[in-house]
């Protein structure tokens, strides 16, 4: 059985331009929203090549910055080195033997850790005579956080030190700076903390106030 064919008529062949016309319209929609495409797409790009230039711009200034600071600790850490050795030089052992502390050793940078119990911690000077120590911390600016904080230490020692053993030895706290800022010096007194002030080569301990009595741990 043959197909029979529809015979060509004028509308038929318009209506076949029609939808060829339309096909192309289609087609060249396609390609329009493909060009698109391809400029948002080169836009992208370029966006992400523009942020990657600007993070690498912004790692450049980080790295700038951690070379600064690495630098500026090393000098804090040589500065506070310096205070400790105008100290010693200074004769605070000296100046603590008129408070009537005997004290005949000291050492310094002195570390102790405990990690059953969670302590750890360092002594800048560690002055004593057997029976009693004198733990002190030095700050090129002392501040009152740093007092708290050396408080802290000191209650950590101590369990420390129980830990080993009997140890009747007593200890004793002093804080010391090239500049004392705030209520630092008030707060140490109060807590029973000395307080030690280093003007140039020249170390002293501030005279505590009246009814001042060094707490003991």
């Amino acid at each position: 059985m043959s197909v029979q064919q529809v015979p060509l008529t004028h509308e038929s062949i318009l209506e076949m331009f029609r939808e060829i016309g339309e096909q192309m319209k289609e087609t060249d929609r396609k390609f329009q929203e493909t060009d698109r495409k391809i400029q948002e797409t080169s836009a992208q790009m370029k966006e992400t090549d523009r942020k990657i230039q600007e993070t690498s711009a912004q790692q450049k200034v980080t790295d700038r910055i951690v070379k600064r600071t690495s630098k500026e600790i090393g000098a804090l850490g040589s500065r506070i080195g310096k205070i400790i050795e105008n100290m010693v030089k200074g004769d605070i052992v000296a100046k603590f033997r008129a408070f009537d502390y005997e004290i005949d050793d000291y050492c310094e940078k002195k570390k102790f850790e405990n990690k059953s119990l969670g302590v750890r911690g360092e002594i800048d000077l560690f002055l004593e005579n057997g029976d009693i120590a004198i733990l002190i911390e030095v700050k090129t600016t002392l501040e009152t956080k740093d007092v708290r904080k050396h408080i802290d230490r000191l209650e950590k020692f101590r369990r420390y030190v129980d830990t080993k053993g009997v140890d009747k030895r007593r200890f004793i706290g002093a804080v010391a700076g090239a500049v004392i800022e705030g209520d630092a010096e008030e707060f140490a007194h109060e807590n029973g903390i000395y307080v030690i002030i280093q003007s140039g080569k020249a170390v002293d301990i501030i005279t505590p106030p009246e009814g001042f009595v060094a707490k003991k741990w």
